[in-house]
């Protein structure tokens, strides 16, 4: 090992050559809760991604749209959410890798915070909380993928004009009323020898379906949400007093709708997106002494 190590080093100008998963694993340029890094890191080895995901993707990318234009032309609309998410759960507990189900869980919980710290610092009275915080897989069962995605859409409803009077507030008296502390309760250690597939495999799997089982219209509201990630970090930009938080976001000016094209990099960096601004926000916390 030594020999080996001394000769890539030999071969760099006596340093260490770093590889891709070394250079995530030290950039903390955004940050990124340590226990998600870890996973996503880990789940982008997974072999499947070298020849089955590409090849997945060009195929279901077909479905998908032959499925998304078929249901907005036909005048019979038709939905199952108990049955999609079944389907979801089933496919979750015994084919997807744990490491990305925690993924998946840790994202609806730390949304909802995002919602809710805009919510509870907006100086708007009346607006609900979001309430979707699923800690297993069967949770999913109730706090569904369609509430999930709700949830962005009604808190925007509802805030309509915030009082932007008092932004922005000091640390010190930011309310965190609704933030609730991540917690998952699935372990990896659970692991079957059937769970075999990586997050994004997972979604290029699931995608046609969770489209064939909604209305149009709940579909497109659905794949929409995400372009209010803009709208969601240009608030908490003004909330803060900060100039990033809006940068962050890859999906934009939900005025523009769209369709499924590029649908699985606007779903990863969607799931990014929440991630960064909530280690931002939990570094915060962490400054005024909350948990985390």
């Amino acid at each position: 090992m030594d020999r080996k190590r001394a000769k890539a080093m030999a071969a760099n100008h006596g340093r260490m050559p770093a590889s891709l998963s070394d250079a995530l694993v030290g950039d903390d340029s955004l940050p990124l809760d340590a226990t998600a890094k870890e996973y996503w890191v880990k789940d982008l080895q997974n072999p499947l991604r070298i020849i089955v995901l590409p090849t997945l993707r060009i195929l279901l990318t077909i479905t998908l749209h032959l499925t998304y234009y078929l249901k907005r032309l036909l005048p019979i609309q038709w939905k199952a959410h108990g049955f999609l998410q079944w389907q979801i759960c089933f496919f979750m507990k015994y084919f997807v890798r744990p490491e990305a189900n925690i993924l998946i869980l840790r994202h609806f919980q730390a949304e909802s915070n995002l919602l809710n710290f805009v919510i509870d610092n907006s100086g708007k009275e009346g607006v609900e909380p979001v309430l979707i915080y699923p800690k297993m897989i069967r949770d999913l069962m109730v706090q569904t993928f369609v509430h999930h995605d709700q949830g962005v859409l009604m808190t925007m409803r509802d805030l309509e004009v915030p009082d932007r009077s008092n932004w922005p507030i000091e640390k010190g008296n930011l309310e965190w009323t609704n933030w609730n502390p991540v917690r998952v309760d699935y372990s990896v250690d659970r692991k079957k020898w059937t769970q075999f597939l990586d997050f994004e495999t997972a979604h290029e799997l699931f995608k046609t379906s969770f489209c064939f089982w909604l209305t149009s219209k709940e579909y497109e509201a659905a794949i929409n949400s995400f372009q209010f990630d803009h709208s969601v970090g240009l608030l908490i930009d003004d909330i803060v007093g900060a100039a990033h938080f809006a940068d962050i976001a890859y999906n934009r000016f939900p005025m523009i709708i769209v369709g499924p094209t590029g649908l699985s990099y606007r779903f990863l960096m969607h799931g990014f997106f929440v991630e960064h601004v909530h280690a931002h926000l939990e570094r915060m916390r962490a400054s005024i002494g909350l948990e985390n």
